[in-house]
């Protein structure tokens, strides 16, 4: 209070604390989850979009896999707002050793810098980039799958209903991890089985204003996939929820929404965990999803 006048910060200020306050948190994977075990082979490549430049992390598969591998497309969470895409070094080589595919992790543009819809248009052009540019880079661009992780789920969900929409192309499986499904419903209506869950309802409002400045387009099924009545013809899913999850009914509502539209889904929901438990543990739990999605991401990608 200033003068007895309440003093409102600018939803932008606000995400950009964030980004000082988190950033470096969200990288900060336990040891144990870290796979340092699997060797690191990765390389950088530059992939032009019509939202500008996106960097992309590729990590290869062993070279035991001598025939020209599948590819995975990984986005990473962080609310929008944290672009940290090293926080998901750890699953992205898990699966490229196990899955025995190409790992593409983007490092997608965020709010309040670039918000909606400049992350979903790199998100998709990549993807595009990536189908048509298989020979050239030495993977199958038509053996194809698409994933991400809270934020990184939004967007994934994104990317298939684009793809489908436009006729492109389609993804053999997406995963979808702790998703955020619904930007429209206040926070505080999301309701969790413990007193404290990791998403609060004030920072998951800063995650939307800067990601969304237009309260209008929050009903867009591009920003609030869980919205969306028209789901027939989407990939295959795989979705993960955690139990103490204040995004757990909505994740599960989207399985739900999916298999009643004829999407084959496989719906995992793993018990005494939180949001985005892949990458701060418990490390079993976490395991044992991350196990989870290289197994589907084998299976659908098979030749």
């Amino acid at each position: 209070m200033m003068g007895g006048r309440a003093v409102l910060i600018n939803p932008g200020v606000q995400a950009r604390g964030v980004q000082l306050l988190l950033g470096r948190v969200m990288t900060r994977v336990p040891k144990d989850l870290r796979f340092t075990d699997i060797p690191k082979r990765t390389e950088t490549l530059q992939v032009e979009t019509g939202a500008g430049t996106v960097t992309c992390t590729v990590y290869r598969p062993p070279a035991t896999v001598t025939a020209t591998p599948p590819v995975y497309v990984n986005f990473h969470g962080g609310g929008f707002i944290i672009a940290r895409p090293e926080q998901d070094d750890h699953i992205c080589r898990y699966v490229a050793d196990t899955a025995g595919c190409v790992v593409v992790n983007v490092d997608y543009a965020v709010a309040p810098q670039r918000p909606f819809p400049v992350p979903v248009t790199q998100a998709y052009d990549v993807t595009a980039w990536i189908v048509e540019n298989g020979t050239a880079q030495g993977w199958d661009g038509s053996r194809l799958a698409v994933g991400g992780h809270s934020a990184g789920a939004n967007l994934t969900a994104a990317v298939c209903r684009t793809a489908r929409d436009r006729g492109t192309f389609t993804p053999r499986l997406q995963i979808l991890d702790s998703a955020w499904l619904d930007q429209l419903a206040d926070p505080a209506t999301k309701q969790a089985l413990i007193a404290k869950p990791r998403l609060a309802p004030s920072l998951l409002r800063i995650f939307a204003g800067a990601y969304v400045p237009d309260p209008a387009q929050l009903t867009d099924p591009l920003v609030s996939p869980g919205l969306a009545e028209d789901l027939a013809g989407l990939p295959p899913a795989l979705v993960i929820t955690a139990e103490h999850d204040r995004l757990r009914d909505e994740g599960a509502a989207y399985a739900k929404a999916l298999e009643a539209a004829g999407v084959p889904v496989t719906y995992r929901d793993f018990e005494g965990v939180d949001h985005y438990f892949t990458h701060t543990g418990p490390v079993p739990a976490a395991k044992e999803a991350i196990d989870l999605m290289a197994t589907a991401l084998r299976t659908a990608l098979a030749a």
